[in-house]
């Protein structure tokens, strides 16, 4: 019986010559292109790694972008392709296993593993998620979530556009939603004794079939113990799906508000560890049960983290529904470890504008009726288009910047 991915795998002669960053930008023309909290995004950033072979196969991969795409780059080439020249992807799990690093450098170490994973799979002819599905029949067809709920602004009209993007995913086909809380609650005098009656309002509007999931609510509406005590009946009474990172946080301290919410809504699921690096840091969340789903990301903790951080919550009855917010890349990455873990509900898919997802590859990934379908071509299945570079030049600087329509 498997116990890994690469258990009886064919091992191919493979070397490692070359690995490279590729920085990358889509610049908004309205320089609006969403906005939650007290910001606004301009642009959206992608860090594609490609790993070069004496085989001449070339694999693919991400890091988060969020760390900085000219700091993946730097890193990745000086720092990760001396280590790694003449090495053999096939050993990905020796190679990219770095324990408990700095969430900024376990970044660019996260693309190359998910590039190994691509080169892995080019060499045997596989799809990356028929590798991964040690004891069960992968399902190519991935069901993916709409993830919105930033174009609502609490200084315009912002409950009638809440209301209009759940019922445009609705009409898209897709069967859950996933929302943020709106720009800046302090600057609308937004509390949750205003903010509950919109909540069913928007149910009301959806109907009972759609599932509702509520974004990380934080400080927003006052002390995190607010959040059990006003937020949390109201979601259980309105039928939500989950409450993701619902204090903005998972660090230890943390956990037993966690517990705390958990009995308040015994009905409605608590998700959380978007920025989880490794399956020892995931551990005691998914010992105590304080997550009913995983959300690791492979941007953040690598294919290899991914894997096992998933099957560890499958032995624990908890789903695996990794956070997914980028480009291309990440979101093939994501939805190959969906197809091949038994415990992969949905893929979240970002609904925002991204051309970095939507026009980066030779054959487009398409979404049907709430559905995207993995190729059944080696690797991750996908290529990039010659001139990407050319297209998405990258321009420097960070994503977002100050709403300035907060201004006092």
């Amino acid at each position: 019986m498997r116990q890994h991915p690469l258990d009886g795998l064919r091992r191919e002669p493979l070397r490692i010559n070359r690995i490279e960053v590729l920085p990358l930008s889509w610049v908004d023309p309205t320089g609006d292109l969403w906005r939650t909290g007290s910001y606004q995004v301009w642009k959206t950033d992608a860090a594609i790694t490609r790993i070069f072979t004496d085989q001449g196969l070339v694999g693919i991969g991400e890091g988060s972008p969020y760390e900085g795409p000219d700091y993946l780059k730097e890193y990745t080439e000086k720092v990760i392709q001396p280590l790694l020249i003449g090495k053999n992807p096939f050993d990905v799990e020796l190679l990219t296993n770095r324990g408990n690093s700095s969430r900024r450098a376990r970044a660019p170490w996260a693309g190359v593993d998910c590039a190994c994973w691509d080169l892995i799979g080019k060499a045997t002819g596989l799809p990356v998620y028929r590798l991964l599905a040690i004891d069960h029949a992968p399902c190519p067809r991935v069901r993916v979530y709409a993830s919105g709920g930033v174009e609502h602004e609490w200084y315009a009209d912002g409950e009638q556009r809440l209301i209009a993007e759940a019922l445009r995913c609705q009409a898209q086909g897709f069967d859950a939603f996933k929302f943020r809380g709106g720009t800046d609650w302090r600057h609308a005098g937004m509390t949750f004794a205003r903010y509950v009656p919109i909540l069913r309002r928007l149910r009301a509007a959806v109907g009972p079939h759609l599932r509702l999931m509520h974004e990380a609510v934080g400080t927003s509406g006052g002390p995190p113990e607010s959040i059990v005590t006003e937020l949390a009946p109201a979601l259980e009474e309105l039928g939500f799906y989950w409450f993701e990172e619902p204090f903005g946080d998972t660090r230890p301290e943390y956990l037993d508000l966690h517990l705390a919410l958990r009995a308040a809504m015994p009905s409605v699921m608590i998700s959380g560890g978007e920025r989880f690096r490794e399956r020892f840091e995931a551990q005691e969340w998914l010992d105590r049960r304080a997550l009913d789903i995983v959300q690791s990301d492979c941007n953040v903790a690598g294919l290899t983290e991914n894997w096992h951080i998933a099957r560890m919550a499958h032995l624990r009855g908890i789903r695996s529904i990794p956070h997914n917010w980028h480009g291309g890349v990440s979101t093939i990455a994501n939805a190959h470890l969906v197809a091949g873990i038994p415990n992969g509900e949905y893929c979240e898919l970002n609904m925002t504008r991204n051309p970095l997802r939507e026009e980066i590859f030779q054959e487009p990934l398409t979404v049907n009726d709430g559905y995207l379908l993995l190729p059944e071509r080696p690797g991750f299945g996908v290529e990039l288009v010659e001139d990407v570079e050319q297209r998405f030049p990258y321009v420097p600087g960070g994503y977002s910047r100050p709403n300035p329509r907060l201004a006092p």
